[in-house]
C-alpha cells in the first residue's frame, strides 16, 4: 500500500538489541512458543483485508500465512486498524508486523525496518469516464488545475507535493473507495493511488474509469515503489528469517503464483531490495 507513516529516529537496517538484551530480538523465538502471530492490516483490498467469510485474506496475508508457517508458526491473528496507526501500533506492540503492502520509503525506513519487496508499483489515477480533462500524470494535474485527491498519508500526497501541486490544496480522503466516491460526485477530479488499488476500485463503477499506470518522477528520476512488511527495529532476527524464506519463494515462482489472484501482474514482482528503497 502506497500511504506514508509517522516519521521516527531508527534507521531502516539498523541492528539493534530488544527490550530483553537479546541481539536481534527473541520475538521469533516467542512467537514459535506462542504459535500464533499477529497481524497489522488496514483493510484494503487487495492487500490485507477480512473477507466474507470474516478470513483474514490479501497479498500480504497469504503470503504471511505460508511464511510463518514455514518459520514454525501454524496461525496468523488479524488486527485490523486505519493504515495511520500501523506503524504506531507496529511499535506499541499492538501486533507483530505489518502485513499491508505498505511502500518501503525513506520516511518509514526512520521508524521500522522493512523485509524486501514481495511486489513494485506504479501509480494511477481514478477519473471520469472518458477523462475528459485528460490527466495521465502528477503534471496533467496542474496544467488543467484539477481537483486532487488522495487517501490518508498515501505517498501519493508527496508525490503530487514533488510535481508542484499545493499540498494544502489536497483533497484527503479515508481510503481508495472514499476517493472514488469523490470523483464520482465531482468533489474531485482525479483520485491518485497505486495502479491495482486504482485498478480494483473502479471495476464495478458506471462512472468512473482507472488511467494507465505510471512512473512518477521525483527529483527528475523515474521512481518505482515496492511494497512489503514492517517490522520492530529490534526484531532483525524474525525480519531476517522472514526475507529468507521470502527470497525462496520469489526464486521458485511462488510469490507470483500467490499474488496473482489479487491482481498482481508478472510485471509488478520484483528484484528490489528494502535497502534500495530505504535510500542505502
Amino acid at each position: 500500500m502506497s500511504a506514508l507513516g509517522v516519521l521516527g529516529a531508527t534507521g531502516c537496517t539498523r541492528v539493534a538489541a530488544s527490550a530483553s538484551g537479546t541481539e536481534g530480538g527473541d520475538l521469533l523465538d516467542r512467537l514459535r512458543a506462542q504459535g500464533v502471530v499477529r497481524l497489522g492490516i488496514a483493510g484494503e483490498i487487495p492487500h490485507g483485508y477480512i473477507d466474507r467469510d470474516g478470513e483474514v485474506t490479501g497479498e500480504g496475508p497469504e503470503l504471511a500465512k505460508v511464511i510463518f508457517k514455514r518459520l514454525g508458526i501454524d496461525r496468523v491473528q488479524p488486527v485490523p486498524t486505519e493504515f495511520g496507526s500501523l506503524i504506531p501500533g507496529l511499535n506499541s506492540q499492538q501486533f507483530d508486523v505489518v502485513t499491508a503492502g505498505m511502500y518501503i520509503t525513506a520516511e518509514r525506513c526512520a521508524q521500522v525496518i522493512f523485509s524486501d519487496p514481495d511486489y513494485q508499483m506504479l501509480d494511477a489515477f481514478v477519473v471520469r469516464k472518458g477523462n475528459p480533462l485528460g490527466l495521465r500524470n502528477y503534471e496533467d494535474i496542474l496544467r488543467e488545475g484539477a481537483k486532487f485527491a488522495t487517501g490518508t498519508g498515501y505517498a501519493q500526497i508527496d508525490h503530487a507535493v514533488a510535481a508542484g501541486y499545493p499540498r494544502g490544496d489536497i483533497l484527503v480522503v479515508p481510503d481508495q473507495v472514499a476517493g472514488l466516491n469523490a470523483v464520482e460526485t465531482g468533489r474531485a477530479d482525479v483520485f491518485a493511488g497505486t495502479a491495482l488499488t486504482v485498478r480494483e476500485v473502479v471495476k464495478k463503477s458506471s462512472k468512473a474509469e482507472a488511467t494507465e499506470a505510471f512512473a512518477t518522477v521525483v527529483d527528475g528520476e523515474e521512481q518505482v515503489d515496492g511494497g512489503g512488511f514492517a517490522f520492530r527495529p529490534t526484531e532483525t532476527k524474525l525480519r531476517d528469517a522472514f526475507n529468507a524464506e521470502l527470497r525462496k519463494m520469489k526464486d521458485s515462482g511462488e510469490v507470483y503464483r500467490i499474488l496473482r489472484p489479487f491482481g498482481f501482474t508478472e510485471d509488478e514482482m520484483t528484484d528490489l531490495t528494502a535497502k534500495e528503497l530505504c535510500g542505502g
